[in-house]
């Protein structure tokens, strides 16, 4: 397996892994799975500023990561959010690990101080795994997204990237 920075011509196999989250849990809130066009979309929005990272085995997919912005204003620039899936099938074999060591490094590198993650909950895997990542929780909305016909609390966790060596 390996890494490796994403291209837009990823973007159907991106679509393929996330669908499954979206049409059969609440661990995405959206509602409808987005298509290989629209994730090539978000591909070229976000990675204008952030890494978005793929897993490969044998030249297949099997896994991304990636940071969005935590918020728009100016004043959040050095924090985002991060994510991470894998295909079914590969999960528990190390790949979610590695991209997330893999997209940690490249934003220390670009200047991150912090890293949000956001779970939808009961979900104690992710929150096992956000924890061995060095994540810690600091906050919990309850019942703040519906989906499925019923409402779901969310887990807001932190990680704090080692500090960088230039001022804001």
């Amino acid at each position: 397996m390996r890494t490796r920075p994403v291209d837009p011509a990823d973007a159907a196999a991106l679509a393929a892994i996330y669908a499954p989250h979206v049409r059969d849990s609440a661990v995405s809130f959206e509602y409808d799975a987005p298509g290989a066009e629209e994730m090539a979309a978000r591909i070229r929005t976000y990675t204008a500023r952030f890494p978005w990272l793929v897993a490969e085995e044998d030249g297949q997919v099997v896994g991304y990561a990636y940071a969005t912005p935590y918020r728009e204003r100016k004043a959040y620039q050095f924090s985002c959010e991060s994510s991470v899936y894998v295909a079914e099938g590969y999960q528990q074999r190390g790949i979610a690990s590695a991209l997330y060591d893999a997209l940690f490094a490249e934003l220390q590198q670009r200047g991150m101080r912090w890293v949000y993650a956001v779970i939808t909950l009961p979900n104690e895997p992710s929150e096992r795994f956000h924890a061995r990542k060095g994540f810690s929780s600091f906050a919990i909305f309850k019942r703040t997204g519906f989906k499925f016909d019923r409402w779901h609390d969310v887990l807001w966790m932190e990680k704090q990237l080692p500090p960088f060596d230039r001022e804001a």
